[in-house]
């Protein structure tokens, strides 16, 4: 299959360089920066286990030119949120109508903005549970997860998956969706802590504002009829009460459930210290939307995406609490 990664970003990079790897046919769409160096130097993906794998310029298409969806069978659409309804038209241009597209991106309005454009063609939602973040002349997976997305034909969960890389396929992908996008309002919290994952998971306090910031939006998309599917072993909505432990034996018990990098920081902290746009109207934001349509109060969301916007991290827990 001809893969083109559409946004040759953390996770794109990343996804498409093990892709490739493997022997898939895969084009980066990006910008020159990020694939001027590739070109130079080729891909290196490394990950948490000890992965470090170089893959040479040749056994990828790079492309700024968005024209190179026209050979594509596959369109994975890793661009930031923001960026997503400018994708979508360039694929409607160029993109063959019989390409699946699927969406590799934070938030839950993603696949629906590229429905809204690609009418009538094979769209499917995704998520993506780990992290990524730029490490020298390459891209390193920080957390641990499999990938999901939304079932269909083609069996492209078993096509996408090669050594390194899981993608399983799922009929309730909403819910995992909601599911991720819980957990991923800590990226804003991460941001604004300065610290690493592993730091900010190891401090009780900064526990108890994840906590209670993800038992907020819990309460918002039970009131609003929203099914959460959990990306871990555990209920999502028995997530609160084990960040709320103390930290030996919440240590215990999360690292049952998920491997971090001891460096790995959240997208989010990347952008706010790059001075990037964030995508937390798409995490905060869609939860203070449910809470206004059901009646529901998000101060704590509202507050966290107040300090997106206007504070100079590091903050202490406290700080972000108020």
């Amino acid at each position: 299959m001809r893969i083109v990664i559409a946004g040759a970003g953390s996770i794109g990079c990343f996804t498409g360089g093990l892709l490739a790897a493997a022997g898939q046919p895969v084009t980066l769409l990006g910008r020159a920066r990020i694939l001027d160096q590739i070109g130079e130097h080729g891909l290196t993906v490394s990950d948490f286990s000890g992965l470090e794998q170089v893959v040479q310029a040749d056994q990828l298409g790079l492309s700024d030119d968005p024209s190179c969806l026209s050979q594509a069978d596959l369109v994975v659409v890793t661009v930031k949120s923001g960026a997503t309804e400018e994708m979508a038209r360039l694929i409607a241009e160029y993109a063959p109508a019989d390409a699946p597209v699927l969406s590799w991106q934070n938030g839950i309005e993603n696949a629906a903005t590229l429905r809204a454009i690609l009418t009538g063609r094979d769209v499917r939602a995704g998520m993506v549970p780990f992290n990524v973040v730029p490490s020298g002349m390459g891209f390193h997976r920080a957390t641990s997860g499999d990938i999901v997305i939304e079932q269909g034909p083609g069996d492209l969960g078993k096509t996408l998956s090669v050594p390194h890389l899981s993608v399983t396929e799922s009929d309730r992908i909403e819910a995992v969706q909601w599911g991720k996008l819980v957990i991923n309002l800590n990226n804003a919290l991460n941001a604004l802590s300065g610290l690493t994952l592993q730091q900010q998971l190891l401090d009780r306090d900064w526990r108890r504002v994840m906590a209670d910031q993800m038992a907020e939006a819990l309460n918002v998309l039970q009131r609003s009829g929203l099914e959460v599917a959990s990306t871990t072993p555990l209920p999502a909505w028995m997530t609160p009460h084990i960040l709320r432990l103390p930290t030996p034996l919440f240590s215990r018990i999360a690292a049952k459930m998920l491997t971090i990098d001891p460096s790995a920081r959240t997208s989010m902290a990347y952008d706010l210290m790059a001075g990037r746009p964030t995508e937390i109207d798409s995490l905060q934001g869609e939860i203070m939307r449910l809470g206004q349509q059901a009646g529901v109060a998000t101060p704590i969301c509202s507050r966290v995406a107040n300090l997106i916007e206007t504070a100079d991290p590091p903050l202490t827990a406290n700080e972000v609490r108020g």
